[in-house]
Parts: C-alpha cells; structure tokens; sequence
C-alpha cells in the first residue's frame, strides 16, 4: 500500500478529530525523525497508523488480540486504554500487511512506552506527545525539550503520564517506568561521556 492507501484506511476507522491528531502525528513523528537521523518514511507511517484502532470498540479490540494471539500482561488487562496499541500493532501487521518490526513495534509501544525503545519507538512516543494538536498543560516544555533530546522530552511526558493517571487511580503501566529510567540512565551516560 502507498503511503496515501494507508491514510484513507486510517480514516475509516477514526473520528475526524482522532485522524487529524493522527496526521499532525505523522508530521511531528516525520519532523523529529530528521533531527535524530531515524527513518523519515517509516516515522511517518507510524505516525499515521498509530492510532487506527483507538475509536474501535474494546469488545473489537480484545478479539483482534486473541485472533492473533497477542497476551495481555495483568497490567495491560486493568488498563482499557493500552488496548489500542497492541490492537492497532497487530491490525496493522496482520490485516494491513505491514511487515516493517520497526513500524508495527512502535506503534504497540506509542501509549506506555516500553524497555529497550529504539529510535523510531521514542520518535513516535514524544511526537504523540507534542504534535501540532496537543494544548494540554506542559506540552510547550516537552515540545523544546525534544528540540534537544528525546530521552528528556520522554522523561517530562511519562512524568506527566504518571501524575495524571495516579491522580486518576488508574491503572500505572511498569513498562512506563522501565521507559523512564532508561531515559534517565542514558542521559546520565551522556553527561559522563560514555
């Protein structure tokens, strides 16, 4: 499929206000991809298709998971809005036919991050966070810390993240906090030189 092929597909399962998040996610995804020297096109991709299963129903999601055989951790299964992640992961790779690891792997870590994220998995992570849509509280200073670094920007988003959803009682994700420590180390790392 071309790239437009997969933003018309996009479309049909979204609300008009998720596919224009999910465009402006494209090109943020696009934009940051140039700065850190990760794959221009594949960023885009992800950034269209990460959200393609967010509006669909989670009775829907859950079916697409176990068609594919995707296990939920006891996290994932107390927490609803993880779902569309992994739903969307394996509707792209398995009903889409998107063969790319890099793409459909980003696109299941885009919500909560994960241990080990690659360059294109914290690409769409922070531009899910600052893409030209967002107006949360915050998002001006993640924005101009990605300018420098993603490891700080995916720091300031999950600490966002987590505040929020402690607040809310919700359920806390422990793959967030293996993404937020090892953003931390490597900044660490960097500071020392090694």
């Amino acid at each position: 499929m071309t790239y437009a092929e997969y933003e018309q597909e996009v479309k049909r399962h979204l609300t008009e206000k998720r596919f224009y998040h999910s465009q402006c996610v494209a090109q943020c995804a696009a934009e940051l991809a140039a700065r850190y020297g990760a794959d221009v096109e594949k960023a885009r991709l992800a950034g269209i298709l990460h959200d393609i299963m967010k509006d669909t129903d989670a009775d829907e999601q859950l079916k697409i998971l176990e068609r594919f055989g995707i296990m939920l951790s006891e996290t994932q299964r107390h927490g609803p809005k993880l779902w569309h992640a992994l739903s969307g992961a394996a509707y792209i790779e398995h009903i889409l036919g998107v063969a790319d690891r890099e793409i459909i792997d980003a696109v299941a870590c885009h919500t909560s991050g994960k241990s080990g994220m690659g360059l294109l998995d914290k690409v769409l992570f922070v531009a899910d966070y600052i893409s030209a849509d967002r107006d949360y509280p915050g998002v001006e200073r993640m924005r101009e810390l990605a300018e420098s670094s993603l490891e700080e920007a995916i720091i300031e988003g999950i600490a966002f993240t987590v505040q929020e959803k402690a607040g809310e009682r919700y359920t806390l994700d422990p793959q967030s906090i293996c993404a937020y420590n090892e953003a931390l180390w490597a900044l660490e790392d960097r500071r020392k030189g090694t």
